[in-house]
Parts: structure tokens; sequence; C-alpha cells
């Protein structure tokens, strides 16, 4: 007999899965299915449920985002991220292992794994052809977190979860301390705020990789989402992705989100870069100050009505369009991980800034905190 969470009423409460009961909104999933212990720490999965209903499931393996139901316009709930049904899921995923974790120390890429920093050379592991990709093979998303729920005096509830990662770890320098926490207001908004310090200089870009399709189903491609992003220009990569160190217009090219549009609508353009990335997958700079908070993108969805406005302090936002994703992994509800069936939005600083001084400063040195705030609200329309 499978057990579940079952959200009714305004409670969470623990149930068994059986016929002829009141079917409710959804369901969530269990915490003993991600019972177990890796590398001697145990991992946990965290439920948070708002007075909306709205709820977002996050377990400490990778401090990753497992569920997310928000509310659709005919009242119904839809859970709108990627994710596995059980921690064994997780650890035997094939072809995308970012499906909702926090990816770092430095998020998307570095050119070659290597930087120099004070005048000393930095080798990181290479997991990516030949580039450094989301912190290396054994990455912030691969690490069981230390964790807990903390309610606010608000009566919203977060989840907070902590990491230390040793120096010469895939080969960054510095012992580093990041602390993630996430928080599920009762406006319906989930909340990721990051801090990090070192105890010598370092590099850092921590974001979410998480999976959205708002349609609450893989079954329906993610080209028919409507999408706005708040952004002038890009950073155009070579053949490995890797930035050019160019700062380009969006104007005139598939790449200008500026009014919305169908993501499908241009994303097969004859345009060197969408050739290069197979689609989507490119980092957008934002029309704001690095460090001010501001409105990155919106996202919509007609068949459901589900409006996802993502904000940040972040200088920039990768925007990826699952190009790479080929459906043998089946994640919850059977739902298969399915070319450009998922959508990730990545509020960052630009790919392989620690080689490109023109790009936003990624250093972080002792006495120095790391901050980042990344806002996910939902809406209907």
């Amino acid at each position: 007999m499978k057990r579940v969470f079952t959200y009714v009423a305004g409670a969470l409460m623990l149930t068994a899965c059986t016929t002829g009961t009141q079917k409710a909104p959804y369901e969530l999933i269990a915490a003993d299915a991600f019972d177990t212990t890796l590398n001697g720490r145990s991992v946990q999965l965290y439920t948070l449920v708002n007075k909306q209903g709205m709820a977002a499931q996050i377990t400490n393996y990778g401090a990753r985002l497992v569920s997310l139901w928000v509310p659709a316009a005919d009242g119904s709930f839809k859970d709108v991220v990627w994710g596995y049904e059980t921690i064994a899921d997780y650890l035997d995923a094939g072809t995308d292992v970012y499906s909702g974790p926090v990816v770092g120390r430095y998020g998307n890429r570095i050119n070659k794994g290597q930087f120099t920093l004070d005048g000393k050379s930095y080798q990181l592991t290479i997991n990516d052809g030949e580039n450094h990709l989301h912190g290396g093979s054994g990455g912030f998303w691969s690490k069981v977190w230390q964790g807990g729920v903390v309610t606010n005096a608000d009566s919203s509830q977060s989840v907070v979860l902590t990491y230390e990662s040793p120096d010469g770890e895939e080969g960054y320098p510095g012992n580093l301390t990041i602390t993630v926490m996430y928080t599920l207001t009762n406006d319906n908004q989930l909340v990721l705020n990051y801090e990090a310090t070192t105890d010598a200089p370092t590099v850092i870009n921590p974001t979410s990789h998480s999976y959205f399709n708002l349609h609450g189903t893989t079954a329906q491609s993610t080209n028919s989402h409507i999408l706005q992003i708040n952004a002038d220009s890009f950073t155009p990569t070579d053949a490995g992705l890797i930035p050019t160190g160019e700062i380009a217009p969006v104007e005139g090219t598939p790449l200008d989100f500026r009014q919305p549009t169908a993501i499908g609508e241009r994303i097969e353009a004859d345009f060197e870069p969408m050739k290069l990335a197979k689609g989507y997958d490119h980092n957008w700079v934002l029309n704001k100050a690095n460090g001010q908070f501001g409105e990155a993108a919106v996202v919509y969805e007609p068949a459901t009505g589900i409006v996802m406005t993502v904000s940040t302090d972040q200088p920039g936002m990768q925007f990826y369009s699952g190009n790479f994703m080929d459906g043998k992994d089946v994640g919850k509800r059977g739902d298969l991980h399915s070319f450009r069936t998922g959508v990730a939005f990545e509020t960052q600083n630009f790919p392989d800034a620690p080689n490109h001084p023109e790009f936003p400063n990624p250093v972080l040195r002792p006495g120095e905190t790391y901050t980042q705030t990344c806002v996910y609200a939902f809406s209907t329309k």
C-alpha cells in the first residue's frame, strides 16, 4: 500500500492511499520515500504548505526542489516541476541529474575548467566535453546537506539547508559554507535566499536548476508557454557554450523576448547561437544593475492559466529549453523527461565570469558574505 501526504482543507496529514475515499486536490510524496543514508548522512524530504494550498517539497539531497503544487485557473492544482518519487530514482537518473537541485560552487560553465585567481591557476574537474559545468561531477547537486524546517513570524515556513564544501573539492580553493533557505509565502511565492562564506579567495555562482512545465505534465510541450524576458542583450558563446566575452543585442534575433512570445515560435530559427545550443540555452543580461532586485521573466501557459514570475538580484538568467532531454528518465506520475518538455530559468552571474574581467565579479573573499535572492511567484489569469 503506497503512503502519501494528502493536503485537505488547509491541513497536512499522512494517509494511506485507498479506494473509496474522498479525492484530495493532490498527493504529496511521503517522507519515507527518501529515507536512506548517503556517505554517512541521512537523506530527508521536507514539505511546506501555505494558507492558499500551494505546496513545495524539498530534499536535502542536492538541496533540490522535488514537487511544487500551484493553483491553476480552474481551481485545480498542478505540480509544475520535474522530479522523481523516490531517492532511488534520483540516484538512478541517467540523461540529466540536474532536476531541481542547487548547483555550484559555480553554476553554468567554466572554460576548460580553468581560471586564475590572485596569480594562482586552478584546474577544476571536467564534466561537460572539455569544460566544467555546474560545479563538476561531485558538485553541490550530489551532496547531502544539513537541514530542517522553521516557522517564520508571519506563519510562513522555510526549509534551511547548509553544506560545508572543503578546500579543493572539485578543484575549488577555500573551505566554503553555503546556506540555502526555501520559503513558501502565503501569497504563493517560493523564495530562495542564499548565503556563503569562505576562508580563502574562491569563485561562486550557485543557482537553482529546476525544470518547469506549467501544464503540470510532460505529456505537453513547454513550447506553448508564453515567455517575456526583461533583457536587451545576451552573451554569445562558442560551440562549447562558453561566452566569447561579447555582449550582443537581442533585437532582431530569436532571443528577443522583450514582448511576450511563445517559446516554440522561433525555437528552430536559422540563427547561429540557436544552432550551437540546439534551441535556447543562453545567458540573458538583465535590464538592471547587479545586486538590484527586479523582475527577470514572466512565463504563462494559456491551457492552465498559470503565470510564473521570476525575480532576482543577479545580473543574468540562463533560459534553457530542455534541448538535450531524450525521454529515457521517468519522473513523477510516469512523466517522461522528454525533449523540450521542461524549461529552466537559472538566475546567475554570467557563465565563465572567472575568465572574463569585463563580466560581473564572481570572487568571494574571507570576511565577505555572498548573498543571492531568487523568487518564483505564481498567479493565474
